[in-house]
């Protein structure tokens, strides 16, 4: 059996199997290549599926576009992109204008997203002349940054490659700015950085929880003792360790906690307070309010997640409640609000009109309408899609660099996306 589970939760795992609580099954947390018992179910499925290093998902496929399991905005319009490209260079003009500039994403896809904005950064670099700006890229998988050197370089620079370095790859992109990549986001120089996350939180393994007359029970895989090749869910018999993430005032029946989200929200937030910079979020999620969320897709369609795992895009919502108390006290937080609110406050129809105008041929224009109703739809991606920013606690008090010439006093100004794009 090929199921997985994240590093840095196995011992939660191995606790729950060594103390008083003996589980039938593994919880979602435990690495087992040939378990014999359970596990507990997101992070056993998402961790060995999506990212083992032997069979994993996304280590050794290219799973987006037409021809993969899912596409995301990126690939749908370049606007997306574009007005994502003016958030970060808005909020760097906000900010001070400094004279570093780290672009930083995690879980860059093919590519394609900071390719866009690169292409912003190019077209506003009377803007940009006096920043030295640099790429990036946190990526565990061999195969998609071979398609995101291609997309971002052409390797009209040859790529210096080290497998054994925390900088596994570097070179220059298209427009001579220079790009690196790691596996992880610890690796990654500290300094004045905007970092970005789309549609990667929501790929990060869950613990699952169900609220039972004995109170909560984490929510296990098991092998079906009644077909050797099948799996099956369980509840833990008793209270595991990953119970602490849940909050004592939670009122739903079922949640997904996500461990690692809170890891990475920590260490996003300690870097802003630190070098300053922000954070935009984008993925399909909820504050709170949602309770089985936990999917799978493959070919564009809904997937059995117990079948065949390894084979398919598994997902489950992003709980921005979750994310805004790991941030608390470290950094402010803005969000989430709906795609379709974001992207009207960033000027998508007025990004759209220029488009259509430019363009002669009625097939671009057919595209770029198609394009615009997917991304704005409330039925599509435009409520199910959410944003969410960290920012400096100064970023929002107002600051020594944001002062009014008519007033003594600094004044914040707004962040643009959760407020309507103003240029100063």
């Amino acid at each position: 059996m090929s199921v997985l589970v994240r590093s840095g939760v196995g011992p939660l795992c191995a606790v729950a199997r060594a103390g008083k609580c003996q589980s039938p099954g593994i919880p979602v947390a435990v690495e087992t290549r040939e378990a014999p018992s359970s596990v507990g179910v997101s992070r056993g499925l998402r961790a060995r599926g999506l990212t083992s290093t032997l069979k994993g998902y996304y280590v050794h496929r290219d799973m987006l576009g037409e021809k993969g399991d899912f596409i995301t905005s990126p690939e749908i319009s370049q606007i997306f992109g574009e007005l994502l490209g003016i958030w970060f260079i808005s909020e760097w003009m906000a900010t001070g204008k400094s004279t570093a500039f780290q672009l930083v994403e995690l879980g860059p896809g093919r590519g394609t997203l900071v390719g866009d904005i690169l292409r912003v950064f190019s077209q506003l670099g009377s803007v940009l002349k006096n920043c030295d700006i640099s790429v990036h890229l946190v990526e565990v998988s061999q195969k998609l940054s071979e398609v995101q050197a291609l997309t971002l370089t052409e390797e009209k620079v040859p790529l210096e490659r080290n497998a054994e370095s925390p900088v596994y790859m570097k070179g220059v992109t298209k427009s001579g700015i220079p790009v690196s990549w790691y596996r992880d986001l610890h690796d990654v120089p500290k300094g004045h950085s905007f970092y970005l996350a789309h549609e990667f939180f929501d790929v990060l393994p869950v613990h699952k929880f169900q609220k039972t007359p004995q109170g909560w029970r984490e929510v296990f895989i098991d092998i079906d003792p009644q077909v050797s090749d099948k799996l099956r869910f369980v509840l833990a018999p008793c209270a595991t360790p990953a119970e602490v993430f849940i909050q004592h005032d939670e009122t739903r029946d079922h949640i997904e906690v996500c461990p690692d989200a809170g890891v990475i929200i920590e260490e996003l937030s300690r870097r802003i307070a630190l070098t300053g910079g922000a954070a935009l979020v984008a993925d399909y999620g909820h504050d709170g309010t949602k309770t089985d969320t936990f999917r799978g897709f493959c070919g564009h369609k809904l997937h059995d997640v117990l079948i065949a795992p390894g084979t398919a895009d598994l997902t489950a919502d992003v709980d921005f409640s979750f994310l805004r108390r790991m941030a608390q006290g470290k950094v402010a937080s803005l969000g989430p609000i709906t795609q379709h609110t974001f992207l009207k406050n960033m000027g998508i129809d007025v990004r759209l009109k220029v488009l259509l105008d430019k363009s002669n041929e009625q097939s671009v224009k057919q595209q770029l309408l198609q394009g615009y109703d997917m991304l704005m739809n409330p039925k599509k991606m435009g409520e199910r899609f959410n944003f969410f920013a960290l920012l400096p606690h100064q970023r929002l008090q107002g600051g020594r660099d944001q002062m009014n010439a008519r007033q003594s006093k600094p004044f914040a100004s707004p962040v643009a996306g959760f407020s309507e794009l103003a240029w100063q």
